[in-house]
């Protein structure tokens, strides 16, 4: 199993969106981390994310502590994600990448998931832009030695998979964003590790006591609606660094 590292952009979309794949690496002793990029150290959301992760086998939390772009409590007195300079998210990731080496990075896609986000969109942008950068000596030398990650993959939903989402979530008014089905390259059954995946959703329990959030969502649903919403993960994989080949002539 190849090592993973996650770059979500808030406490419990590591959960959500990556639990099960997760999961499934650490179970066969691959190297497995999350990035989070909002909410501070020492926020009320941190506790929580330590017990999803624990629960996931992807080790202590690696929180950025930009602030959420909707929730000024996430880390007052710091920049909101959306607003911290691209460049320097970048670099923080780039250190990151070069840090822990991971073979493949998970992140969000650029919808960013079903609601469309802004700091979900922000994450997508700077992780494709950090994966690339890691693996080439010339940018952020300050950052480590080079790294490069040899996919990313992107969490994302396909129009066919939505099924039971839609309804939910446009019950509580929130957007509903999904892929041309083409688009997930990459289908992952993780029912093997549900018990898991459901233990690192439960972990973030601010938000399963809440009603529109994803977590409260879930778990006010009879267990085998849940259990068909969260068995499965998609992904959309993207390829980093040098051509496997060499350069090609530019084609249609």
């Amino acid at each position: 199993m190849p090592s993973l590292l996650g770059v979500f952009a808030h406490p419990d979309d590591e959960s959500l969106l990556a639990g099960g794949v997760l999961a499934q690496h650490a179970a066969a002793h691959a190297r497995t981390a999350v990035v989070t990029m909002t909410w501070a150290p020492d926020s009320p959301r941190a506790p929580e994310l330590h017990d999803a992760l624990r629960a996931l086998g992807a080790g202590p939390p690696r929180m950025l502590g930009y602030g959420d772009a909707r929730n000024e409590r996430a880390a007052p007195g710091r920049p909101r994600l959306i607003d911290a300079p691209l460049e320097e998210v970048v670099a923080a990731l780039v250190q990151q990448i070069r840090s822990f080496r991971p073979d493949i990075v998970v992140t969000h896609d650029a919808l960013g998931q079903l609601t469309g986000h802004p700091d979900h969109r922000r994450t997508h942008q700077a992780a494709l832009l950090a994966a690339q950068d890691a693996g080439l000596p010339h940018l952020h030398p300050e950052a480590g030695e080079p790294w490069q990650p040899r996919a990313v993959y992107c969490a994302t939903h396909p129009e066919s998979g939505v099924g039971e989402l839609r309804p939910l979530l446009e019950a509580v008014g929130k957007a509903m964003l999904a892929v041309p089905d083409a688009y997930a390259t990459t289908t992952v059954d993780v029912t093997p590790w549900l018990a898991q995946k459901w233990a690192a959703i439960l972990a973030h329990r601010g938000e399963v006591a809440r009603e529109r959030p994803l977590p409260g969502i879930l778990a006010r649903l009879p267990e085998e609606t849940r259990r068909a919403i969260i068995a499965t993960e998609y992904f959309t994989r993207l390829a980093t660094g040098p051509a496997p080949h060499g350069p090609r002539r530019l084609t249609a």
